[in-house]
């Protein structure tokens, strides 16, 4: 069984930086997609970025290319998220995803194993 614990979040102005975290434990073999997705309150989960373990291979949602960036380390079995010039509208729970397929489409049904998240919030 994987687990999945997210940290960094936290409060800061527009234009500044956070960078997420995903601690992977348990059994991780299966593994071969993570991602990043995000809730406001009052709306759906929305994905934000993706990465194909093996290949590579990222993907991002639009309003976060060229801002955001995922990457994975994989002496620790962490996934990270680097936000930067963050906005308001960034505001969120932040919420890692583990799946079994090498699938980089930001759908949540790509993914089986969620954390619990960690909340940012971006004031103006």
């Amino acid at each position: 069984q994987v687990q999945l614990v997210e940290s960094g979040g936290g409060s800061v102005q527009a234009g500044g930086s956070l960078k997420l975290s995903c601690e992977v434990s348990g059994s991780t073999h299966n593994i071969r997609s993570m991602g990043w997705f995000r809730q406001a309150p009052g709306k759906e989960r929305e994905g934000v970025a993706a990465l194909i373990i093996v290949a590579g291979l990222t993907n991002y949602a639009d309003p976060v290319k060229g801002r955001f960036t995922i990457s994975r380390d994989n002496a620790d079995n962490t996934l990270y998220l680097q936000m930067m010039s963050l906005k308001p509208e960034d505001t969120g729970m932040y919420i890692c995803a583990a799946g079994p397929w090498d699938m980089r489409a930001l759908d949540p049904l790509n993914f089986n194993v969620w954390g619990q998240g960690t909340q940012v919030t971006v004031s103006s």
